[in-house]
């Protein structure tokens, strides 16, 4: 028995557009199989969701500034707002040069925060 690949669920255009935004920072690994996303000492700081919104992991200051400037909103998955994420909004996942400073600022963030023990020997 074969095991069954994990195919992407979030739309193909999203996708892209993301690898775009990913591929700005050579430093950065893309993960997930089905929902890309990125981490650093274990801390999740994006992803793309499985209806294509992408999510950046922002400070208090970053995440502020952003919803004003951008009008976007605290991402909500399955119900739940996440506190420190916004949701980037739609026209501004296709401007990859803008989203990356702000890419940028979410790695910066994640790596302030306190490293995630490994699963892995």
């Amino acid at each position: 028995m074969t095991a069954k690949k994990a195919t992407p669920s979030a739309p193909h255009e999203s996708i892209a557009l993301y690898e775009k935004l990913v591929a700005t920072r050579p430093d950065v690994e893309r993960k997930g199989a089905s929902l890309p996303y990125t981490s650093v000492g274990g801390n999740m700081f994006s992803y793309l969701s499985a209806d294509g919104v992408v999510a950046l992991r922002l400070s208090a200051t970053d995440r502020e500034r952003f919803m004003a400037e951008h009008g976007a909103a605290l991402m909500v998955a399955h119900g739940i707002v996440q506190k420190e994420y916004v949701a980037v909004p739609e026209s501004l996942l296709a401007d990859t040069a803008r989203l990356a400073l702000y890419f940028a600022a979410s790695l910066d963030y994640a790596r302030t925060l306190k490293p995630k023990a490994t699963k892995r020997s």
